[in-house]
């Protein structure tokens, strides 16, 4: 930690620092909680079965963007690979690592400010995240932005990323399973 960093206390629900203030996440609600744990479950299989890396939900990242602050954000889910953070590295690096996720993934809540979703992408963005992944339960369309551009796929695609090699999601099934 330096006085380059913003540090905020760990809250239930965890608060992150976007568009300049603390701004603690919404506790989810069922739609959210269950393409949360869906899409987890997808990329934890994923990335355990081919020693791809660590997936996990609410995980703390001390995000650093080239020449701005440190400042911590939580993706709903986030993957780190192992070419980013090695699988023997040191329990305190993975717990809270200093840097981007690999691949980070929001679901949308009613009350996100379009302004802080914005915000909290360019932020991974900027920092070395290689995909960020946008879950719409509402419009049931799944956004993935990276440094190529946007991508939009919905029912009957398949959700995929060269960043997860041989990882495919069916976005319909992936909806369908949330509402069970």
């Amino acid at each position: 930690m330096s006085i380059h960093e913003i540090v905020l206390p760990e809250t239930k629900p965890e608060t992150e620092w976007v568009r300049g203030r603390a701004l603690q996440k919404v506790s989810p609600k069922f739609s959210h909680g269950a393409l949360q744990g869906q899409l987890y479950m997808a990329l934890w299989d994923w990335a355990d079965s081919g020693g791809h890396g660590r997936v996990a939900t609410e995980w703390r990242f001390r995000i650093a963007p080239p020449g701005k602050i440190v400042r911590p954000l939580v993706p709903d889910v986030g993957y780190l690979s192992y070419a980013a953070l090695a699988a023997d590295a040191p329990e305190e690096l993975v717990e809270v690592p200093l840097g981007a996720p690999t691949v980070a993934v929001e679901v949308l809540s009613p009350s996100d400010r379009r302004a802080d979703v914005a915000d909290k992408i360019a932020t991974y963005i900027e920092a070395g995240t290689a995909a960020v992944i946008v879950v719409d339960p509402r419009q049931e369309t799944i956004t993935v932005l990276d440094g190529d551009g946007v991508r939009v796929v919905r029912a009957g695609d398949m959700l995929t990323h060269p960043v997860l090699p041989e990882f495919a999601l069916d976005v319909a099934a992936l909806f369908a399973r949330a509402k069970r």
